[in-house]
């Protein structure tokens, strides 16, 4: 089992940065396929990214360029740099993890075990 926890949220005028962070603990991060997804208020949770074992990407097709996600498995991380935030980025962001995710199920909740439990990011316009 792994246990997750994000940080790096919190307020930012549009056009900035932020670096989110999701620490794991329990099994090394590297025996995980991970991911980011968000969730906007009062809409369902989806998948912006992700990296599975060997280092394959993928990327919710309206984000690729602005959010990039890496991981660093000798310190069981997982980051999600976002630049050029909008107004529409305002959500709540969480990290997933799962020991093993179909090539289809990378941006799907359901393809996920494990949780954080969010960290709240809000743009200002």
């Amino acid at each position: 089992q792994v246990q997750l926890v994000e940080s790096g949220g919190g307020s930012v005028q549009s056009g900035g940065s932020l670096r989110l962070s999701c620490a794991a603990s329990g099994d090394p991060l590297s025996r995980y396929a991970v991911a980011w997804f968000r969730q906007i208020a009062g809409k369902e949770r989806v998948g912006i990214a992700a990296i599975d074992t060997d280092g394959v990407l993928e990327y919710a097709e309206s984000l690729a360029g602005r959010f990039i996600i890496s991981r660093d498995n000798a310190k069981s991380m997982l980051f999600l740099q976002m630049n050029n935030l909008k107004s529409e980025d305002t959500a709540m962001y969480f990290c997933a993890a799962v020991g093993y995710v179909a090539r289809w199920s990378r941006l799907k909740e359901s393809g996920y075990m494990y949780w954080g439990q969010g960290i709240q990011v809000t743009v200002s316009s």
